[in-house]
């Protein structure tokens, strides 16, 4: 007995509705991820910070620093012999402070080959001072970091930082109850110094080969198990600002940022995060507070640079803060004594750990200093406009088995929307990645051997292989338009780029986040083919390069609101030139890979989209003709 109902025609109604309606459901999507991650801010929303390493609180107890007097003997002293070396670090002076102190000292020499320039180097020197534990046998250490910043420097001076260190230096040599040594470090140039040093401790190199050549050090210390980097620019600060962005994105455990937190409001101190303090007030008031918190730590995290030197101890599987103390002007505020109790009650805490931070959590966000946000909780607001790309992948590929009623095509008439040239799209593929992966290779190569200077030349040369990549693409795709449907290409594009934002996110949230933000609905407006001329000149204006630029042209205004419309667009043009300038010197370097990734996958996804502007399917409309004929 045949069956009264067809089992098919339920499914059947889900494609339709599906293939119908799957624009306005991708961008309802798209929407609702933001409105996500807004109500992430709220209360309701975010949970309050705990301790989960319970070894970490014997060290809120009664302090017993009392050094401010030497410490602003030692500023007095550190500022004189500074003038001396106004461009330079007073190694040999800093390692007999260390020496003064009983401490083991040594200097750590080392030199930067420079990437794009040949025949350039830059030099520099790193001193450490090192405090044996009574109690153990030098198996694991804690490391207290200064950036030496000279008086020539742009940067804030950090000379107070280093009163402050040799002050504790003193004050812990007469302790006796220290399970883990501490190592006293001054650094040179910034992050450079905190690279080489590190590279050469743990005898491996981060960067290219040749580029930092790190000195080796004399004498080493045990497992480093926590660092905390030290900027402080006046004997008295307003307030303690922790810093969290490391290398590629990677922050701290979040029981480290807690414990920095809980020690400040112990001692009284002011602490921050991107110098806003936790707000209570009106409900939206606070809401919107603690967004912008959310919403700059987003910001900084994206960009994989570290805000600070402990960005670069992560990667070596060691949790590092960095506590900047801003100068209070006028009375009041915290002094040198503050300060010392501070860090004395971080380092007692830290040296009651029996073992490495493995407990709370190393994937959060923070939208003030006593909430977070886990990666159970934010995550899904990337999955979910991500998830509209699949949605859109999907659609389309109903699509080839649909005429323009919403209806299957019949079994005879599927033979020309099935003819799906997957040898061409393989091609094109392969030469978009391809362009992507030889692209920064390529720019170094040229910065040698054209006559203008670093930034120019790499700007230049990432404009010109844009330039002729994408009118080959162009070209090519025009001359091969009636071989094929290019469905396939429109679905593989989206599905490798939502494959893509997910991994990335994984590892850096934000970076994807911001990624998904600016190319998801520009992706899903382009069409499986015959793309009109409008499109094309927009998903232009996405082309990665443009991106760059209207980003650091909103920087610009935002920062130099005073100057000219052409003075904003010269000195946007410039700023432009030195970020790529620094991305690829971080890249070579350190190994951020946020630039890299830039080239290979999101310029390569943009180039095979490119190429899907100048396809058309004249087949796909035969197909669809004969099935209206019969």
């Amino acid at each position: 007995m045949g069956l009264l109902t067809d089992p098919t025609n339920d499914e059947n109604t889900k494609k339709t509705f599906i293939v119908k309606y799957h624009s306005k459901i991708c961008i309802l999507m798209v929407f609702c991820s933001v409105t996500w991650l807004c109500f992430l801010a709220h209360d309701n929303f975010s949970a309050g910070t705990y301790f989960s390493e319970n070894a970490l609180l014997p060290g809120l107890v009664q302090g017993d620093y009392s050094e401010e007097s030497e410490a602003q003997a030692l500023y007095a002293e550190i500022q004189d012999e500074a003038q001396k070396y106004p461009y330079s670090i007073p190694d040999e002076w800093i390692r007999d402070k260390f020496q003064e102190l009983y401490l083991e000292a040594y200097i750590q020499n080392f030199t930067l080959n420079n990437p794009l320039k040949e025949k350039l180097k830059f030099v520099g020197s790193n001193v450490y001072g090192i405090l044996r534990a009574p109690r153990s046998a030098s198996l694991e250490a804690l490391v207290l970091s200064v950036p030496y910043r000279s008086p020539s420097s742009v940067y804030p001076s950090t000379l107070p930082g280093l009163a402050l260190m040799f002050s504790l230096a003193k004050f812990f040599r007469r302790q006796k109850y220290w399970a883990k040594d501490i190592i006293f470090l001054v650094t040179e140039h910034e992050q450079l110094g905190v690279q080489a040093w590190l590279d050469a401790y743990h005898g491996t190199m981060s960067g290219m080969k040749g580029v930092l050549e790190y000195g080796l050090l004399e004498e080493h210390s045990g497992s480093i198990q926590a660092a905390l980097n030290l900027e402080v620019h006046s004997p008295r600060i307003s307030h303690i600002d922790v810093k969290l962005a490391g290398l590629n994105g990677q922050v701290p455990n979040l029981d480290l940022v807690n414990l920095v937190h809980r020690i400040c409001s112990k001692e009284g101190v002011l602490n921050t995060f991107f110098n806003k303090d936790s707000k209570r007030g009106a409900r939206f008031s606070t809401w919107n507070h603690k967004l912008r918190t959310m919403l700059e730590m987003i910001g900084s995290q994206a960009t994989g640079v570290p805000d600070g030197n402990h960005g670069l101890f992560h990667r070596f599987g060691i949790e590092a803060v960095t506590i900047e103390g801003h100068s209070k002007v006028g009375r009041g505020g915290h002094t040198f004594y503050h300060m010392g109790r501070v860090l004395e009650g971080l380092f007692r805490s830290l040296n009651n750990l029996l073992e490495r931070f493995h407990q709370s959590y190393f994937f959060y966000l923070l939208p003030s200093t006593d909430r977070y946000i886990s990666i159970g909780y934010y995550m899904p607001s990337l999955a979910l406009a991500v998830s509209a790309l699949y949605l859109k992948s999907f659609a389309t590929w109903l699509k080839l088995h649909m005429n323009d009623d919403g209806k299957k095509i019949k079994k005879k008439s599927l033979k020309a929307p099935k003819n799906l040239n997957i040898m061409i799209v393989s091609a094109i593929m392969l030469s978009t990645h391809a362009v992507g992966a030889f692209i920064m290779p390529a720019g170094n190569y040229l910065v040698k051997k054209l006559p203008w200077s670093s930034e120019v030349s790499l700007l230049y040369s990432y404009i010109a292989i844009s330039v002729i990549s994408a009118l080959v693409l162009a070209v090519v795709m025009s001359k091969y338009t009636r071989k094929g449907n290019w469905i396939l290409l429109n679905v593989v594009c989206l599905n490798e780029f939502a494959t893509f934002l997910l991994c990335v996110s994984m590892h850096n949230f934000s970076f994807g986040f911001v990624a998904t933000l600016i190319y998801v609905l520009p992706s899903l407006w382009i069409s499986a083919a015959n793309n009109r001329w409008y499109k094309k000149i927009v998903w232009l204006f996405f082309h990665p390069l443009a991106v760059i630029y209207f980003l650091t042209l909103g920087f610009t205004v935002y920062t130099f609101d005073e100057l000219t419309i052409k003075e904003i667009l010269l000195k946007s043009i410039e700023a432009m030139q030195h970020l790529i300038a620094l991305n690829v010197t971080d890249a070579m370097v350190y190994g951020n890979w946020t630039f890299v990734v830039i080239n290979v996958v999101i310029l390569s996804t943009w180039l095979s989209f490119w190429s899907l502007m100048f396809a058309s399917s004249e087949e796909r409309d035969v197909g669809v003709e004969k099935e209206k004929a019969e």
